[in-house]
This record gives structure tokens, C-alpha cells and sequence, in this order.
């Protein structure tokens, strides 16, 4: 394919894993194949693995730039008695033992063209040789286009015409929501949160013609990062090496106002009131450092509760042109999306702070 013929609205990863747990559970439209397309590191082998756990059934991953071309096909013998050549499929496919299950054809379009013959026939026709694919498996594809600056080789329109295709990208909302569960370091999610254009500059890339750049999956090492045990230097160091020199210049510039401006652990041992309003942060990069700050430091009953006063009291930092409101609905959805996922819901529930806030939105006509 040259230029940018995805002629298909893109949508985000989640909504890519909610239509493949639907269509996984139609046994009609379970036999098509389905095609993600998207950059790198968008996350596309990740919501495959977890559809295969969303059912409890397994999960074939072939990534078919580590293999070659025989090792779909199967070996050949020769039969004496049969008196002909044989074909003895690969172990690892799918066999009547296993009834039902996803076969994952990663990095698709980036296979040599000899191994993609192989791979076609298992899309198109669901079978290899003489190897059947059993009828409850379904297909799932993935790969990169020509535009998203990888090794592409082309798809001809007889393949394309037997899969669906989703064209995938990362929005920023999404990729928060999974950096918020998987507890990545908060001045990444406070950084991205402002910045979300630096979430994937893979045409920024490619536009200055440039090795290194950000991707979702650079991020996740960033976090590790910042996360480490590295001194300062290293930690530059590596987070140059992830997302290029430009893009770790600002972030660093971002993270030390962060770290100037919002004192998580002041702020948690700080009393009610004033106290309290005057370590509040009065730039807008610090204020949601401060807001994934407590969120990671909300670990338990305790920290939970207080971190719910602290963002109760947000509207009380007058003066500062910052999106106060905003900001303060998101947080306490955040604090309340981990006191959920931590079985530390009364933290919050059972907090005079939040009563006010719900009854004050409620006056508002926010909430029916």
C-alpha cells in the first residue's frame, strides 16, 4: 500500500478489544478474519492476549518475522507405503484437541513474502496443506501500513477483501486510564495529560526523518524508569535513548516544574484549611502531577480518604486561572475508579468531602 489508504475511521484500542470480544462470541462472523493495523507500541497484541483471557481460551502467537516459511507449511516425507510425499503440519498449530482458541499472525505485513503465502492461505481459506484450522479458531491479524513508517509489504485487495479491518490509534483518555491500572509513574500521566500530541509522534518521526521517537510502549519504559532505582544522570540517560532528545528535553523541563510545584507527600500530612490551600499547585503541570501523585500515592483507606479532602478543597485555590473544576471531577473519578479496583470504596464513600462534592454537582445538574 503507498500513501495513506486506510480509508476507515480510526478507533481507539479499547473499542478494537470490545468488537473482537463481540465477534469472538458469534461463531458466524468468528471464522473471518480480523486485521488491527497501527503504529507501534499502539498496544495491538496486548488487548489480543487480553481477549483470549476475557474467554479462559488459548492463545497462538505466532510472530511471523521470527519464523520461516516452512515452519507454517510443516515438513515433508516421503510415505513408502503410501507411496508419495507427506506433509506433517507444525506442532504448535491448533488441532482437534484444542476445539476452539485465537491463532495471532503478529507483524503480518512486515513477514518475508514467502512466509505471508503460507499465512494467506490460513486467513483465506482457514487451512495449509493438508493442516485444517478447527472450525471455533479464529484469525487475528496484525500489523503496520507503508505510512506508519515500518517494514510494510504490501496487501493485495483479494486478502484485504476477506478480513475486517480496524484501524487503531491510541487516544489519550485510553492510554491514561491503563497507565492509572497498571500504576505507572504519575509525572508520565501528569506529563501526558497536558501534552497528549507527545503520546505518539510517529509522524513527527518520520517527518524529520529521525530513528527515535514516542510511542505508548516508550512511555511504559519511562515509567519503569523514573520508577527505578537510577540516579539522575542514568535516568536522563535512558530517557533520552527512549523518546529522542527534544522529546526528553521538555519532558524533563515539565517534570522538574512538577516536582516544584506539586508536594504529594506535604500536602497528605498537611491539616485541613488553610494549610492545605496554600501547598496547592498554581501551575497547570503541576496540578495534575499533584492529581496522579495522590492517585499512586492512594494506597490505602487512609491516604485514600485524605487525598479526597485534598481534592475537595481545589476550588478553594482562587486566583489561578488554572481548570479547577475540571480537574477536580477528574481526580475524584480516578480516586474513585482505584478505590473500586482496591475494594476501598467506603474510603470514599463514607468521606464528608465527597458527599459535599456529589451534592454540589448534583445542585449543578451534573450528575441526575
Amino acid at each position: 500500500m503507498r500513501g495513506n489508504p486506510m480509508n476507515i475511521p480510526p478507533v481507539s484500542i479499547a473499542t478494537a478489544k470490545a468488537a473482537l470480544i463481540e465477534q469472538y462470541a458469534d461463531p458466524v462472523l468468528r471464522r473471518r478474519a480480523t486485521m488491527l493495523w497501527g503504529t507501534r507500541g499502539v498496544g495491538k497484541s496486548s488487548i489480543v492476549r487480553q481477549v483470549a483471557d476475557h474467554f479462559k481460551i488459548p492463545l497462538i502467537d505466532l510472530r511471523l518475522t521470527t519464523i520461516e516459511p516452512v515452519d507454517i507449511r510443516g515438513a515433508i516425507y516421503a510415505d513408502d507405503a503410501l507411496a508419495k510425499t507427506v506433509w506433517f503440519p507444525p506442532e504448535f498449530l491448533p488441532n482437534a484437541e484444542t476445539p476452539e482458541g485465537i491463532l495471532f499472525l503478529d507483524e503480518l505485513t512486515a513477514a518475508d513474502q514467502r512466509l505471508q503465502i503460507s499465512a494467506y492461505s490460513l486467513i483465506l481459506d482457514r487451512r495449509v496443506g493438508n493442516y485444517v484450522l478447527p472450525d471455533r479458531w479464529q484469525v487475528v491479524a496484525a500489523g503496520n501500513a507503508s505510512f506508519h513508517g515500518a517494514v510494510s509489504h504490501d496487501m493485495g485487495t483479494a486478502l484485504a477483501d476477506r478480513m475486517f479491518h480496524f484501524n487503531v490509534q491510541t487516544v489519550i483518555d485510553a492510554f491514561l486510564d491503563h497507565a492509572g491500572a497498571g500504576n505507572f509513574a504519575p509525572e508520565v500521566m501528569a506529563y501526558l495529560k497536558v501534552r497528549p500530541d507527545k503520546l505518539d509522534d510517529t509522524q513527527a518521526q518520520l517527518a524529520g526523518d529521525h530513528l527515535i521517537g514516542a510511542s505508548p510502549r516508550g512511555w511504559e519504559d519511562i515509567s519503569n524508569v523514573l520508577k527505578s532505582g537510577l540516579s539522575n544522570a542514568a535516568k536522563r540517560v535512558f530517557v533520552q535513548g527512549r523518546i529522542g532528545a527534544a522529546n526528553a528535553a521538555e519532558f524533563f523541563g515539565v517534570l522538574k516544574e512538577i516536582q516544584a510545584g506539586a508536594d504529594v507527600v506535604r500536602l497528605l500530612a498537611a491539616r485541613p484549611g488553610a494549610e492545605t490551600v496554600a501547598l496547592l499547585p498554581k501551575t497547570l503541570d503541576a496540578l495534575y502531577g499533584m492529581i496522579y501523585g495522590l492517585l499512586a500515592a492512594s494506597t490505602d483507606e487512609n491516604t485514600l480518604s485524605r487525598a479526597v479532602e485534598i481534592i475537595g478543597q481545589l476550588p478553594e485555590a482562587r486566583g489561578s486561572g488554572l481548570p479547577l473544576r475540571e480537574a477536580q471531577t477528574l481526580a475524584m473519578e480516578l480516586l474513585m475508579q482505584r478505590a473500586l479496583a482496591s475494594g476501598l470504596e467506603a474510603a470514599v464513600l463514607d468521606s464528608p468531602t465527597y458527599h459535599r462534592y456529589a451534592d454540589a454537582r448534583r445542585r449543578d445538574g451534573v450528575d441526575a
